[in-house]
């Protein structure tokens, strides 16, 4: 994928637009972390203000996978921090996406993974250890399941039904 771009993702596959096997997150993410462009098979979580699975999943093998977690949408908290990021990196994810907020920027920053989140905070999430794996999430206005593909670069993720040869 790094050799070619979401725009020339979705030029080349209108007819997989249109019937929506290839559809675009809302532009809601900042970037975060050293690898601005990455793809791979979809792993879903879904928590609220609380990162035990997250981290789980992240002490995991990553074998390129991205991990998209949907954390409702919160701002009252940060639900990944620099520990899980520098391990998933570690252990080979690709990715993670966060539909809420991460802190330890500077940390994430020198990682070699890429990591898309709402915003940053400095308090941290909960750990009750409450959530559900490997469910259909809805993460920036599009619904993404297990299995499937992101591919993600500086303008904007892309989730795919099934992986793209382009």
């Amino acid at each position: 994928m790094a050799l070619v771009t979401t725009a020339e993702v979705c030029d080349a596959n209108p007819q997989l637009i249109v019937c929506g096997e290839l559809r675009a997150l809302q532009p809601i993410f900042q970037i975060y972390g050293r690898r601005q462009v990455f793809c791979g098979p979809v792993v879903t979580l879904k928590v609220f203000e609380d990162n035990v699975l997250v981290r789980e999943f992240l002490e995991e093998k990553g074998n390129g996978r991205v991990l998209v977690v949907d954390g409702g949408g919160s701002q009252r908290c940060a639900i990944l921090g620099g520990n899980p990021v520098v391990q998933a990196q570690n252990n080979g994810w690709a990715g993670i996406i966060v539909n809420g907020c991460v802190r330890d920027v500077d940390e994430i920053h020198g990682c070699d993974i890429g990591v898309r989140a709402l915003a940053s905070h400095p308090m941290k999430a909960s750990k009750k250890g409450i959530g559900e794996k490997h469910v259909p999430v809805m993460v920036g206005g599009t619904r993404i399941f297990d299995g499937e593909w992101i591919y993600a670069d500086t303008d904007g993720i892309l989730v795919s039904k099934s992986e793209l040869s382009v």
